[in-house]
């Protein structure tokens, strides 16, 4: 196996809705739902950086074609990363991520290694860190 990630799909309970804050309200790039005319298959595709792709799909529909059992939502079973540029950046992206409808779940702060961070959680509950790293350069 190659290490390399080109899509990381979150499980949402309502793909209107979140559709609607990552687009609207986080303002990141998509073509909408696509998919519709098949069953199950309604999705929605996020154009990141890197040539990495953020989807969007129904958990029910996760769990039919992975053929598991639909299991109630966890916001610990795993985090998002975004990391900017400075604390001012990280500070705005909180906020913008407010105004989409985020919940957040720790404000932003210097964190112990020196960096600045905070949580919010979007519509389904996951959970996304913003953080400033002053180890890491961003392009």
């Amino acid at each position: 196996m190659k290490p390399r990630i080109t899509v990381i799909t979150l499980g949402v309970d309502n793909l209107e809705r979140s559709l609607a804050f990552y687009r609207d309200g986080l303002g990141l790039a998509t073509e909408g739902i696509i998919g519709q005319e098949f069953e199950h298959g309604a999705v929605v595709f996020i154009d990141l950086l890197g040539g990495l792709k953020l989807a969007l799909w129904e958990r029910r529909n996760i769990a039919h074609d992975a053929k598991v059992a639909l299991a109630p939502p966890s916001p610990t079973e795993m985090t998002i990363g975004h990391n900017v540029g400075s604390k001012a950046e990280v500070d705005e992206v909180m906020a913008q991520a407010v105004g989409a409808g985020a919940v957040i779940a720790v404000s932003p702060h210097d964190t112990f290694w020196g960096g600045y961070s905070g949580y919010f959680q979007d519509p389904d509950g996951h959970l996304w860190e913003v953080v400033w790293n002053p180890q890491w350069e961003l392009e």
